[in-house]
């Protein structure tokens, strides 16, 4: 079956990353959801895609500038709308409650931090909080910082892991960064993938979801190429066989 994974939860109707926007997966029968997972100074995991707090709150900054008590009183939703005014950044504890209780399957992207300490500090936090997992809830880790996912899997073997790539990174030798994480899965970007490179991907074994298709044609089209699952923004209009 293929996949269909809500990017950042149905960020199209309420704000990325946060559980209001997880929730909603469930109204549409959306069972992968896909999260961005990055770390406080002081251990906390929070979903949160980008380094600073000034494009999905109230506040600016660097999120790794708080800690734990401080984090929760940052305004991830009225950005957004005022419907969702005072909606949290949740920690990956939250999360995980959230994925156990609507019974979704998680594709967790690891954030790639500003030292090693912190990325070890990272997968730590991630594989303490993934225990929490109920046992019959499917798991996909990724990563754009392969060393990091390399490290992750070494931690936590029997977790799928994919290996993220960007166009341009695409065309480095990724048969070998693939098989140096031990990853069976890849996630190329969308743009100027190809149906060769696809071709490819799935003759070396690989299982391929492709970030991030908005376009419903384009995503017909990258099924028919043989593609395993795709991130969209949008899954809430993507056909019912794919979601349900």
């Amino acid at each position: 079956m293929k996949k269909v994974f809500a990017h950042r939860g149905v960020s199209s109707l309420a704000p990325e990353n946060t559980l209001a926007a997880f929730r909603l997966t469930k109204q549409f029968g959306v069972k992968w959801i896909e999260a961005d997972a990055d770390i406080l100074p002081d251990g906390t995991v929070i979903i949160i895609h980008d380094s600073t707090l000034d494009r999905c709150s109230d506040h600016a900054g660097l999120a790794t500038n708080l800690d734990k008590d401080s984090i929760k009183k940052v305004d991830a939703g009225s950005w957004f709308s005022d419907e969702f005014a005072g909606e949290p950044i949740p920690t990956l504890d939250d999360l995980i409650e959230l994925v156990n209780q609507y019974q979704l399957n998680l594709n967790l992207e690891l954030k790639s931090c500003r030292t090693k300490q912190l990325n070890d500090a990272l997968i730590a936090g991630v594989v303490e909080g993934l225990k929490k997992l109920d046992s019959d809830r499917e798991l996909i880790v990724s990563c754009f910082n392969h060393l990091v996912l390399s490290h992750f899997k070494q931690a936590m073997p029997e977790v799928e892991v994919a290996c993220l790539f960007e166009k341009a990174t695409l065309w480095e030798d990724w048969p070998a960064i693939m098989e140096m994480v031990g990853a069976n899965t890849i996630h190329p970007e969308n743009e100027g993938l190809t149906q060769d490179s696809v071709r490819s991907m799935k003759e070396h074994g690989y299982n391929v979801h492709v970030w991030t298709v908005n376009d419903r044609a384009r995503i017909n089209e990258l099924f028919n190429w043989g593609v395993d699952g795709v991130f969209t923004d949008l899954p809430q209009l993507m056909p019912a066989k794919h979601r349900f």
